[in-house]
């Protein structure tokens, strides 16, 4: 596909929504307020209805984040077709815009900061994901969330605004094109991570108090389909996970603090642990296997997948695995990998890859505790935050080994809420997943999205899980690819 810079038109102009307004707002989707925006992609132009900056729940924490942008083509309102969807079977696109568990505004149809992945060095006033997802005949929204520098968007927040914000499209279903049986959530980073959380924790009543409180509607939050890419999840365990995988990397390129956002320029800072970095990363190191036997994961032939207290076993080969799986790939598709000599093949098939070469091309990008760090200096000890303390541990390795001022360990429900892997078992986990973890990507270990991934497997779900070679952390750069498979599953 081939895509033009957006031009857009304005027929009717929202008024800015001020950030100290309180009051009630009503649920009513008002299909007659909106501005037209204009989509030209190969050649043809797609005229859109965009109601942008609709306020979700009736009793906003904050109307700055808690709005939605939906964007609807306007051929859905004169009874025409799109790709073989209309107005009752378009499929819903909800894009979160979530990074680095910060605030987020909705997007747009015009790309906001820089491109990730494959797409990055492109002009930024490029049409957005949603605006590619309209060109499917997708309706294409985005949700406003608030995240951990807000007073009040600390966990759960952010997910409780998804959350709000599917059931403001599930609550109008009848009243907008669209089908809300079949919305797909896609983010990136910690907005993959929200992404599995919302697929994995429809209707669950540990919400409920939360979603009431805002006035969100009495309705259903549950999802069709999930596309995760890179999720920083499962961050209880996900210290743990980091050093079993870079135990043995001790030199490393940091991000800045300032920097904790995929969607901003990374800024690295190199440097090598020291003994006391090397102690944590060991005892780390050391209590993962104990985790990852405890899940009794098992493979597609109903093998267990297992690791030794050295940290090896048939869950480090199945890792292994997609690595291989993700080389030959890229070989298949004209890639030259034969500058890496720990990629061992026959002729121009890969048949094994050493892990510990892998790894030093990988690098470390973190210090141990990757996530919950002993000083409270990362921005999940913010997002754990609370009224009474901006940064709490959420672990209980970091709070023995506490190194702030302060020494707070978050609520255990609220640590569970945060986690897509306690819910895995309900009744309102989403039927279809797709989870992209860059084979380049250091952001989290690759046992992360693999454990949730095996997990959703064994509980029967449709997974669609990949680690693509070369990409880093950074989402939404096959569209082609994912737009293939949401068509896939939506003519079901």
């Amino acid at each position: 596909m081939k895509f033009k810079i957006l031009t857009i038109c304005s027929s009717i102009l929202l008024g800015t929504i001020s950030h100290a307004d309180t009051k009630t707002y009503h649920l009513e989707f008002d299909k007659d307020t909106y501005k037209t925006e204009h989509v030209h992609v190969d050649g043809k132009d797609i005229e859109v209805r965009a109601y942008t900056n609709i306020v979700y729940v009736k009793h906003p924490a904050d109307i700055k984040y808690e709005v939605i942008n939906i964007y609807i083509p306007e051929q859905y309102f004169k009874n025409d077709s799109i790709n073989g969807y209309n107005a009752n079977t378009a499929p819903i696109f909800f894009q979160n815009n979530i990074g680095g568990y910060m605030p987020a505004t909705p997007a747009t149809l015009i790309q906001q900061g820089p491109p990730m992945g494959p797409r990055s060095g492109k002009n930024i006033n490029t049409p957005s994901t949603l605006a590619y997802a309209i060109a499917q005949g997708y309706v294409a929204v985005s949700p406003g969330a608030r995240g951990r520098t807000d007073r009040y968007g600390k966990a759960p927040a952010a997910i409780v605004d998804l959350k709000a914000a599917v059931r403001y499209l599930k609550y109008n279903d009848q009243v907008m094109p669209g089908d809300a049986n079949k919305i797909i959530s896609n983010g990136t980073s910690a907005g993959g991570a929200m992404s599995a959380l919302l697929g994995a924790t429809g209707d669950n009543k540990d919400y409920i108090p939360y979603l009431n409180k805002l006035g969100a509607a009495q309705t259903s939050d549950k999802i069709f389909a999930v596309s995760s890419y890179c999720p920083i999840t499962n961050l209880d365990h996900a210290d743990m996970a980091y050093e079993w995988q870079l135990n043995q990397i001790h030199d490393y390129k940091k991000m800045n603090i300032s920097m904790l956002d995929y969607k901003v320029e990374r800024k690295l800072v190199p440097g090598v642990l020291n003994s006391h970095e090397i102690k944590v990363s060991n005892d780390l190191k050391n209590a993962f296997p104990q985790y990852l036997n405890t899940l009794k994961l098992y493979d597609k032939e109903g093998k267990l997948l297992t690791l030794d207290s050295m940290g090896n076993g048939s869950f480090k080969n199945l890792i292994k695995d997609y690595l291989i799986r993700s080389a030959q790939s890229a070989i298949d598709n004209g890639k030259d990998l034969s500058s890496y000599e720990w990629i061992k093949k026959d002729g121009k098939k890969v048949v094994d890859i050493n892990f510990n070469g892998y790894l030093e091309y990988l690098g470390r990008a973190k210090t141990p505790p990757a996530f919950d760090a002993l000083d409270l200096s990362s921005g999940e000890n913010e997002e754990f935050g609370n009224l009474q303390h901006d940064k709490q541990h959420f672990t209980s390795y970091a709070l023995a080994n506490n190194q702030a001022k302060t020494n707070s360990m978050a609520d255990k429900k609220i640590i569970k809420m945060m986690n897509p892997m306690n819910y895995l078992n309900d009744s309102g986990v989403s039927q279809y997943w797709r989870i992209r973890h860059g084979a380049y990507d250091k952001d989290t270990s690759l046992a992360i999205p693999t454990i949730l991934a095996i997990r959703l497997e064994n509980k029967n779900k449709k997974v669609d899980f990949a680690l693509p070679w070369g990409v880093p952390h950074s989402g939404d750069y096959d569209l082609n690819e994912l737009f293939s498979w949401v068509n896939q599953i939506s003519r079901l």
